[in-house]
Parts: structure tokens; sequence; C-alpha cells
């Protein structure tokens, strides 16, 4: 682990939408000078000093110049702090050399990666060099995957306090959400697709539910990809374009963690599309369409409006079924839209969380859950707009 440096955070590609966002709550939230130091990083100095000026950041506020093909601007970015908030991707495209630059260095690293083939494959190259620097890398630390992640750990939790135990088969379904996917999610899925086209392993990995768990193969996951009636929410309920990763994630910290959720865990994610035959229409509208807008959708780069963010929430139901009936439920919800404006808080406590709360955590690749657990969920609720709650 990385323990010396001048810097805490440094926030690599603050140049970026969603970067500069993630710089500007950390303005907001532990100014710049006091005890949390922290630096902005990215291609250009003069595009860099240019955010600094317009998010209302201290004109001392340090810049750092490192970008991907330059693998030396990298080791020496990342020998200056104890964690790295990396929002440039996609990350199969860009985020290789970084990881190895932390796993080698023994620098935490954290990301908004949803691109479950590449994670997969860092998880092979760098677990054990990373195990070895004390560096923790620390995928999916946005929407995707906190909320989902961190939901059915807190419904575990309360499965335990209510039911006595752990259950085993857990739904995720999404009441209400407003506001878009970033342009940097778009590009990652299509930069998956074309890695797809070109690889047919990376097919059969996208595919299975166990993809982050090497070495271990739980039982048959529902597929979550056609319309259906949900009895437990007495309502239709539809394909949701994130269980994709968020499911896998949720698979990995049950493992990590020793499986306490049990290794017949069975889970999966829907969004409520409503009771009776209007909510089944909406459904199949919702199965057939084009989530992430086709091209005419938002470029890495771009985003909503401050008005659009501060406008956004979510809110998602976790429904826990035991082998007797009985059954418990818990809510995640976030102010903000969901792919920026909370995102860029979330990942920001995560950073805060690892380095501070989070020193019994070894060195590897993690999820945000399994590395910090309760301390992660106090911090989302104490800062960043995050509510926990039992139903």
């Amino acid at each position: 682990m990385n323990t010396g440096g001048e810097f805490d955070i440094i926030v690599y590609g603050a140049s970026g939408f969603t970067g500069r966002l993630v710089a500007e709550y950390l303005v907001e939230r532990y100014g710049a000078g006091g005890d949390l130091k922290w630096a902005m990083a990215g291609r250009s100095l003069d595009k860099l000093a240019e955010i600094r000026d317009a998010i209302g950041a201290p004109a001392a506020t340090p810049l750092v110049e490192a970008h991907a093909e330059d693998p030396a601007s990298l080791k020496a970015m990342v020998a200056r702090t104890k964690a790295v908030i990396t929002t440039v991707g996609p990350y199969q495209l860009y985020g290789e050399g970084l990881v190895a630059a932390c796993a080698e260095a023994g620098t935490d690293y954290l990301d908004l990666c949803g691109e479950p083939a590449w994670m997969r494959q860092m998880i092979d190259r760098y677990d054990a060099a990373a195990k070895a620097s004390g560096a923790r890398i620390v995928f999916s630390c946005g929407f995707d995957s906190i909320p989902f992640e961190l939901g059915v750990f807190f419904l575990e939790e309360t499965a335990r306090a209510k039911l006595g135990g752990p259950v085993s088969r857990v739904k995720g379904r999404v009441r209400r959400m407003q506001g878009g996917f970033s342009g940097g999610t778009a590009a990652s899925l299509k930069a998956t697709m074309a890695a797809a086209a070109k690889d047919p392993s990376i097919i059969a990995l996208l595919r299975n539910p166990f993809a982050l768990t090497p070495g271990f193969e739980g039982p048959e996951q529902p597929h979550g990809m056609a319309p259906e009636f949900d009895p437990a929410v007495d309502a239709w309920v539809a394909p949701f374009i994130m269980a994709a990763i968020n499911t896998r994630n949720v698979h990995r910290s049950n493992a990590l963690m020793g499986h306490p959720y049990g290794t017949d865990f069975v889970y999966d994610e829907m969004l409520i599309a409503g009771p009776g035959e209007k909510g089944e229409a909406t459904a199949k509208a919702i199965a057939g369409a084009d989530l992430m807008g086709g091209d005419g959708g938002p470029k890495p780069g771009e985003g909503p409006s401050k008005a659009e963010r501060d406008a956004g929430f979510y809110d998602v139901l976790f429904v826990g079924e035991a082998a007797d009936g009985r059954s418990v439920r818990v809510a995640v919800g976030g102010t903000r839209d969901p792919g920026y404006g909370s995102t860029s808080r979330m990942i920001s406590e995560s950073a805060v969380c690892l380095i501070r709360d989070a020193a019994d955590a070894s060195g590897g690749v993690w999820t945000p859950g399994a590395a910090m657990g309760q301390r992660l969920i106090d911090r989302l609720v104490s800062n960043a707009g995050l509510t926990f709650t039992v139903e």
C-alpha cells in the first residue's frame, strides 16, 4: 500500500465531464488545502487549469499531466498519491496501463467501470500483483454498481437481524429513476460489442453470471431478458440494461467475503413497469427499446445540465425471500441523476472511505461493498445523498 506521496487522491480525467463533477464535489465537500490533499490530472495542464478555475477550486490546486498513451506519466502520477480516481473510459481502451501502474506501486485505484469482460481480464492479470504490493483495485464505484451491490449487502444484514440468517434469493427491482446514462457508459457498451465481435471468448464471459468469480460457479440465475409478471412486487417487470454488470459485481462481492449470502445465492435485477395490461405493455415496450439512444445518445464528455442533474433521482427495491416463505424488503435511494450527479459523489466518497476507513482491506481486486461494506454506506448516507431503508 502506498502510504506516502504528496496526495491522498488524484482525480485522473478531471477535464472530462464526469471527472470535472468529481473535482467539483471534492471542492464542495472537502475544500482544497484542508486535511484531504487532492490534485487534478489529465492530458492538458491548460485544460485542467481552465476547469479548476471554472469549478471554483483554489488557484493552488495541484495539476498533474498524465495520459493513457504514456506509461511513464502514469507511473509518475501514481507514485505521488495514495489513491487514484479515474474517469477515463472506456476502460478497456484506456484503463489497463493505470491498473498496471497502481498494482505495481501499491497505489489504490477506483473507477466507474461497467465492462465485465475487461474487469475479468484485469483480475486475471493484476490481482496477484495488487495483493503483493498492497494496492486495492476497486472497480464499479458509481451507479454501476454501488446502489445495487450495497443494496444486497444491506438487505442481507437486515435479513440476519430480522430472520436470523441470510436469504439465498434476492430480487433487485428499480421502482423509479430519472436521469440518463452517461456518454461514457454508451461508449463502453459499444467498445464491448466491438471487442466481442473480434474475440468470441468475450461473448462467453458476458453471458456468464459468474464471470467475475474465477474458480466459482454458482447455481443457474434468471436471465432477466424478457418481460414477466413478478408476484413479489405485484407488477410487470422489464429488462434492466445495467443488470449485466451489477449482478456480476454482487456475485463477486459474495465470493470475496467468503459467501455470506450462501453458495446457492440467486440474484436478478429488473425494472418495475407497473400492474395490469398497461404494465405489461410498458414492460414489452422497454424490452424492445434502444435504451442507449443509438447514435443520437450522449457522447463521452457530454452530459446533462446542472438543473437536469439536480432534478434526477433513483429508488431501488430489494426483496429477499427465505426458503420458509418469509421475506425482507429494503430500499436504496439517491438524489441527483444516477449517471452523473450521484455517481460523482459515490466514487469520491469511496476513495475517501478506502484511504481513511478501510486500512483492514488488503491488496487485490475488490468490489466497493466487499472492501468497505457498512463504512461506505455510512459515508454515502452522511455525504452523498443516498438512503438505505428497511420497508
